[in-house]
């Protein structure tokens, strides 16, 4: 971080305050029990994102390039789940609001590169659909398992290193007024705000975040599903159509479930109150992790056959015990 501050000059007195107070759910009747609703939804997210995870892990037929971004994504929403919502749960419901300045950044670094690292995922999945369908007897050649871990690596990298800028130059501010966050995490928007120094750095990063790690991906996205509805339209026949869409059902799903109320809540933001906006986000931070494998273990018919061979071997496994044990 002192590379920041460098940048900037080394005889520059930075005022950082010891800790932030995060204050996003405070005046809400009966929040206590939205923060009871949270911790289910944390229990069933880590409990479902580890299923597909050791499914894909067990199962060698899905050891395909697109269940390398499957499982990246259980990954990411597992990490992400963990990194967000026990925080939040300590915070508002044993009101520990209080945080300090190294741990808020800490906090801030690993909510937004999962947060980033989702829709990046989806951008790999429509990848791999629109290769799928509109140039299937070139997919194997295309989306081969290492083009697959090479793109899911390459952003992770980007992820990190345009958080960790981010970051990083909100170490060169100075906090000489509030220290109160209205959020529900140490948002990176809110923090800047709050300096007194100049901030214009952090303000530009701040407008091209969303841009990069937002829109960008649901722009390639629509596109990608424009592509494949216009290659779905040269099929000859409904039920060829239907086949192939359905292959597309889980995706789709997921990009409507991550991207819909992000894109209703900063439409609307205007009209909406501050604390039902700060309960709105913090929905769709937690809500893509906990659907997100059942929604793959449902719709996706690999997985669903890899299911029941497990838990066929399971039950052949427990009869050819009980009978050795009669014997």
């Amino acid at each position: 971080m002192d590379l920041f501050n460098s940048a900037f000059g080394e005889n520059i007195t930075f005022v950082r305050p010891a800790y932030f107070i995060i204050s996003g759910f405070t005046g809400i009747p009966n929040i206590k029990y939205y923060y009871v609703f949270l911790f289910f939804v944390y229990v069933i997210s880590v409990l479902g994102n580890t299923v597909v995870m050791v499914i894909i892990c067990l199962d060698h037929n899905l050891r395909t390039p697109k269940y390398v971004a499957v499982f990246n994504l259980a990954f990411v929403d597992l990490f992400g789940s963990s990194s967000l919502v026990p925080k939040l749960i300590d915070i508002f419901l044993f009101e520990h609001s209080y945080i300090s300045y190294n741990d808020c950044l800490t906090f801030m670094f690993f909510c937004y590169m999962c947060l980033s690292m989702q829709a990046l995922n989806l951008v790999a999945l429509a990848y791999d659909r629109l290769v799928a369908i509109t140039f299937p007897l070139h997919y194997h050649g295309k989306v081969t398992h290492r083009f697959m871990v090479s793109l899911i690596a390459s952003f992770w990298v980007f992820v990190i290193i345009v958080i960790l800028i981010a970051v990083g130059l909100l170490t060169r501010l100075s906090y000489c007024k509030s220290v109160v966050i209205n959020s529900y995490f140490c948002d990176h928007g809110q923090v800047f705000r709050l300096a007194c120094n100049d901030n214009t750095p952090n303000t530009i990063i701040g407008n091209l975040l969303p841009v990069l790690i937002l829109w960008l991906p649901l722009v390639f996205i629509l596109f990608s599903y424009s592509f494949i509805g216009f290659a779905l339209s040269k099929v000859s026949t409904v039920q060829e159509r239907l086949k192939a869409f359905k292959t597309c059902t889980a995706h789709l799903s997921l990009v409507i479930i991550y991207f819909l109320p992000i894109l209703v809540t900063f439409t609307m933001s205007a009209n909406i109150h501050p604390n039902a906006r700060i309960i709105n986000l913090s929905l769709t931070s937690v809500f893509p992790p906990m659907l997100n494998p059942i929604i793959y273990v449902l719709q996706t018919q690999e997985i669903k056959v890899s299911v029941k061979k497990i838990l066929k071997f399971k039950m052949h496994s427990k009869l050819a015990v009980m009978k050795r044990v009669l014997k």
